[in-house]
């Protein structure tokens, strides 16, 4: 049998490892083994914590909402069981971005959902 060196191919393959992990400091971006270890990790970290992305910012929307609809006298719970209720298609970050930029458009939603009519 004849014998194969794969020189270009193993030297690509530990590049683009080395090239993964190049913003790592110290020998987590230089040696090989290290540097591929570290992305390895790496990658299983970002998997598992777009998840609890989605989760932290879920909870500053509905903490948001919620202060907004206490600034305007009514309870979060009250005020999306009424969203529900009159079948109002705005999710959690829609509310808090109107909760932020736009309080007027707010206290109408708010002002709607406790009775008072403007």
């Amino acid at each position: 049998m004849t014998r194969v060196k794969r020189g270009y191919i193993a030297r690509k393959r530990r590049g683009n490892i080395l090239t993964l992990t190049s913003g790592f400091r110290g020998t987590h971006s230089k040696l090989f083994r290290t540097a591929n270890q570290q992305g390895m990790k790496a990658l299983a970290s970002s998997h598992r914590d777009r998840g609890g992305r989605k989760r932290n910012l879920r909870r500053l929307w509905i903490t948001r909402v919620n202060a907004a609809a206490r600034d305007n006298g009514i309870l979060y719970n009250k005020l999306i069981q009424y969203l529900y209720r009159n079948k109002i298609l705005l999710d959690r970050k829609m509310l808090a971005q109107i909760a932020i930029l736009d309080k007027v458009c707010f206290c109408r939603i708010v002002g709607n959902s406790t009775g008072t009519r403007e």
